[in-house]
């Protein structure tokens, strides 16, 4: 573990009740995220990329969704095992989320401005009504959005698909955030505005020294965005690794896989892109041992056994794979 990390999440393990039993949507999952770095976590819809971010911030759906083991320790301490009112504290304050589609996690019956307003009434009760105004016209105006004295007055729809993106920024960001978790935020916008949000929350990262955890399925954003890379595959831990040696020598064969489906403007015209054979498993229907070993062109008959240990490669460069046990 690195010195300079100031979120460890160990052996965690998060399931969910469901018709058909009990799940685990996350098993056995750990990383770090560092003082000022960007982690990248990659993979298919249901990987359980949202379910880990959900399960730092202690905000899975209840009853049915619960942290089974594992440790998040936050600087020093062990989150998942917090009382909620000492979690209250730390969430929103230390560690803020960007949700997934703004359309929904925005009230469309408040104004913007008390939206905003209402975390500096929540963080900061010091804070006088006209204090509280201005901050939340400067939110807006440092997350880029024009006219901010005009937009603080209008509803959620009254604004663009990437402007309410910037509104769940400033509010994130309203609490001076040690990490942020920002959850497929450029989901549903265009090209442009995407690269605008991204262009945003570099800035942002660089001025604040925040760490941010960037959740996507795009790895065109993690290549832009992030210092490191969690690859995850059907609840677990493919690989891991700075971003150069993700993209450069890729060691999981899902990871190698997920590379080769990228489309290119060089090579040949009009050629089939590479795909990863077979399905995704259904959580309640999970081989035995690698999860990825039905769909593997490198599945060997001890992948079928246990699920492979983890394996440094290089440095900070891990894998768990039999290919390199």
């Amino acid at each position: 573990m690195n010195k300079d990390a100031i979120l460890r999440v160990e052996n965690l393990v998060t399931s969910f009740d469901t018709e058909a039993g009990r799940i685990r949507a996350v098993d056995d999952v750990s990383f770090e995220v560092r003082k000022g770095e960007v982690l990248g976590i990659v993979g298919e819809s249901g990987c359980g990329k949202s379910v880990t971010a959900l399960s730092v911030m202690r905000l899975l759906p209840q009853p049915s969704g619960r942290i089974e083991s594992g440790r998040i320790m936050f600087s020093g301490t062990n989150i998942a095992d917090l009382p909620a009112e000492r979690m209250h504290e730390i969430r929103g304050n230390r560690i803020s989320m960007i949700f997934q589609e703004p359309m929904t996690a925005l009230n469309p019956v408040h104004r913007i401005g008390d939206q905003i307003g209402e975390v500096f009434r929540l963080r900061y009760q010091g804070m006088n009504e006209k204090e509280i105004s201005e901050g939340s016209v400067e939110m807006l105006r440092k997350v880029g959005i024009s006219d901010p004295k005009k937009r603080v007055e209008e509803y959620p729809h009254q604004i663009s698909g990437g402007m309410r993106q910037r509104v769940m920024i400033a509010m994130a960001l309203a609490c001076k955030p040690d990490i942020l978790i920002a959850d497929e935020p450029t989901t549903a916008l265009d090209v442009t505005i995407q690269a605008q949000i991204l262009e945003l929350m570099n800035q942002l990262q660089a001025e604040t020294g925040m760490a941010i955890i960037f959740i996507t399925h795009a790895l065109g954003v993690i290549a832009e965005t992030s210092d490191r890379v969690l690859v995850m595959y059907a609840g677990k831990v493919a690989e891991t690794g700075p971003v150069d040696k993700i993209f450069n020598k890729p060691l999981h064969p899902y990871t190698k896989g997920l590379l080769l489906s990228i489309p290119r403007l060089e090579g040949e015209r009009k050629k089939k892109l590479h795909v990863i054979n077979g399905m995704v498993p259904a959580l309640h229907e999970l081989p035995t041992g690698c999860r990825f070993r039905n769909r593997c062109p490198n599945a060997m008959p001890v992948c079928g056994t246990v699920h492979p240990p983890v394996s440094i490669v290089e440095d900070e460069h891990l894998v768990n794979c039999y290919l390199y046990v």
